[in-house]
């Protein structure tokens, strides 16, 4: 024994192995690694002290579903054209930055709203090299989208033809056609994307289309899913409905996001394959907890989709719930959030009467597993990377307990915390 170790003592313990809290717990760090866990662990000389026992303690959480590339929310419809990509890069990187403070210790940008460009992909890489802090990035810079849909964001100036197709063509994976997708697809592992995303379905955040909306066809769903299987990828969409849901099981697809309006049937189609759902409540809140003063708040275009929907994604949420579906955990956050405050989440399966584990798991393993991370991060066990938070309230019992992080350790260094309620 040679590096740097450091113990930690827990006073409840969520190794993310067991759904169980195990109390008196402690961790044995060797510089970035966990070596031991248990109620007793080694103690090499010089070995630093960290006392958790006031709290619990838990692996390095993880979100699933961000965007990272905004500072504001309230301000993100015009970051879109009137932000430089530069100043979107510093956008992620401060997004990184405050979800590691926040006890999300990995995050996963599915494809920017704001950016049309890779600066995702040099912040991630500044962070493992360590001139940057911030929490580990898993990243598809670029989503794959069609003219008019929910990925193009040019159809706000749709009344203007001339200057929306001017705007279009700044997003280069926004086209048409199986032989533009399957380019799109290279292109995009090419520059360093670590899996495909698509934009499969219209959404609920933008104007001019509806969430029912297939908005890519059958031969371009195939070719982008088949293309990415060939160079060693995987694919999730941006979908909701059933039918195109279990097109896409049809086509072989990795995983999904959303699915907001599920139905039983797709629900056991998606637990006979073992695929992953990213359910992202937080967004629809409203709606489904319906509150028609809280909804004023929206966009919109945002407010009406919602109300329009609000008895199918409430049936919906009741269908994802009840189900065996892998559930990832994941934000979604342009529209009711800032996109690092990724505790949020937890009130809404709080709310829907989720198990907390089940939540914890999601934000743990399950989400190592959609990430091809879970060798590395995810629990906290011998050989893992020493990703570790702790928090002030109860988890079980407290929907804003993910909102205030006491500790939170990302490869073996600490940082200073940020609570979302403060």
């Amino acid at each position: 024994m040679n590096g740097k170790y450091t113990r930690i003592r827990c006073g409840r313990l969520y190794d993310g192995v067991t759904e169980e809290w195990k109390n008196d717990q402690q961790i044995l760090v060797e510089d970035d690694r966990i070596v031991a866990v248990g109620s007793s662990v080694p103690v090499p000389e010089g070995t630093g002290e960290i006392d958790l026992s006031a709290y619990q303690v838990t692996p390095g959480l993880i979100d699933a579903h961000m965007h990272m590339d905004f500072l504001d929310w309230h301000t993100i419809r015009e970051e879109v054209y009137s932000t430089s990509e530069e100043a979107k890069t510093l956008a992620i990187a401060h997004c990184a930055k405050k979800a590691l403070l926040r006890g999300f210790t990995t995050v996963r940008h599915v494809g920017g709203i704001t950016s049309k460009g890779y600066g995702v992909l040099d912040v991630k890489r500044a962070i493992a090299a360590g001139y940057l802090e911030g929490a580990r990035i898993v990243a598809a810079p670029l989503f794959l989208c069609s003219p008019g849909s929910h990925g193009d964001l040019s159809q706000g100036f749709s009344r203007n033809p001339e200057l929306s197709a001017l705007l279009q063509q700044q997003r280069t994976t926004l086209g048409n056609g199986k032989d533009f997708f399957v380019g799109a697809v290279r292109e995009q592992i090419k520059y360093g994307s670590d899996f495909i995303k698509i934009m499969a379905t219209g959404g609920f955040f933008t104007p001019n289309d509806t969430p029912v909306q297939q908005q890519l066809n059958d031969e371009e769903l195939e070719a982008i899913i088949r293309t990415a299987h060939e160079l060693g990828k995987t694919v999730t969409a941006h979908v909701y409905t059933p039918a195109l849901m279990q097109k896409l099981i049809r086509f072989g697809i990795d995983g999904m996001e959303h699915g907001s309006l599920m139905d039983d049937e797709t629900a056991a189609m998606f637990e006979e394959k073992g695929l992953y759902l990213v359910p992202t409540f937080s967004p629809y809140e409203e709606a489904v907890h319906y509150d028609p003063e809280a909804l004023k708040d929206k966009q919109p275009e945002f407010r009406q989709k919602l109300e329009l929907y609000k008895d199918a994604l409430q049936a919906a949420r009741e269908v994802i719930c009840r189900s065996n579906i892998k559930l990832g955990y994941g934000t979604d956050f342009v529209a009711n959030h800032q996109n690092y405050e990724s505790g949020y989440e937890f009130m809404a399966w709080m709310n829907s009467g989720m198990d907390p584990f089940r939540a914890l798991k999601a934000a743990t393993r399950i989400n190592a597993e959609i990430l091809g991370l879970s060798d590395e991060i995810g629990s906290i066990e011998p050989g893992k990377v020493a990703d570790i938070s702790a928090w002030r309230r109860d988890i079980m019992h407290d929907p804003k307990a993910l909102l205030d992080c006491a500790f939170v350790m990302k490869s073996g260094k600490t940082y200073e915390t940020e609570s979302c309620l403060a």
